[in-house]
Parts: C-alpha cells; structure tokens; sequence
C-alpha cells in the first residue's frame, strides 16, 4: 500500500472539485461523498493497481526464505524461486531452472488475463 497510495493521491487530485461542492450543497455528508465520488472517480486507478499486485501474486520474492532457511524447516519453507534456484543453478541443470521460471511467468500472465476478464464482465472496464 505505501508506493500505491501515491499513485491514489494522485488520482484523487484529478478528481473535479465542483462535484464536491454540488454534493456538499445536495446535502451529502462525507462517507457520502467519499463513497459516490472519491471511489468512482478513482475506480480505473484501483483496477489497474489490483490487476498488477495479481500479476506479482506468485512472486513472493525467495530472498527471506533463502537467508532465514535452514536445514529443519527446508522442508517446509521452500518457494517455487528458492525450488528453481536449488536445482537449476545449484545443480548445474540451467535448462530445468529455465523450464521453471517460464512456467512461473505463464501461470503470472493466465492469472492476469482472468483477473482483467472477471473485471471486464463486472464493470464493463478493461485494462488491457
């Protein structure tokens, strides 16, 4: 949420102010306001922004699971990353670790394209 909320605040600053003023003189209070401006007016910018934290759903970095890992919870802790780095790199078998990564980046882009096809048919919006 911390490098997203720039990205909202800037999308909440190219909202009108007039639609403001015209709701405070209809006599909408501020849940209101936030709920029939603020939301629809950045709606594009939060499908954009959940479509692409799906797209990095399967990257959940190996980096905390290679340095804090250990020989009792391997077992246990170990990523689909960690996996291709152990017995792609480690074992010399670069192909197999090449294999993996492809099929990581095309389970990444299927989840993409159904997350931006489930958006479309409930909002009538796409991204791509």
């Amino acid at each position: 949420m911390g490098w997203n909320s720039i990205i909202f605040l800037a999308a909440m600053a190219g909202i009108d102010p007039q639609l403001y003023e015209a709701a405070k003189v209809d006599g909408a209070s501020r849940w209101r306001q936030i709920w029939h401006i603020t939301l629809q007016g950045i709606r594009p910018t939060i499908l954009v922004i959940l479509i692409l934290s799906i797209g990095h759903l399967m990257a959940i970095g190996f980096e905390k699971q290679f340095l804090l890992g250990n020989p009792l919870v391997v077992d246990y802790s170990e990523v689909l990353d960690l996996y291709a780095l152990n017995y792609g790199l480690g074992l010399g078998r670069y192909s197999y670790g090449t294999a993996i990564g492809i099929f990581n980046s095309v389970v990444c882009i299927i989840l993409l394209f159904l997350a931006n096809g489930i958006f479309k048919r409930f909002t009538n919006q796409s991204v791509m």
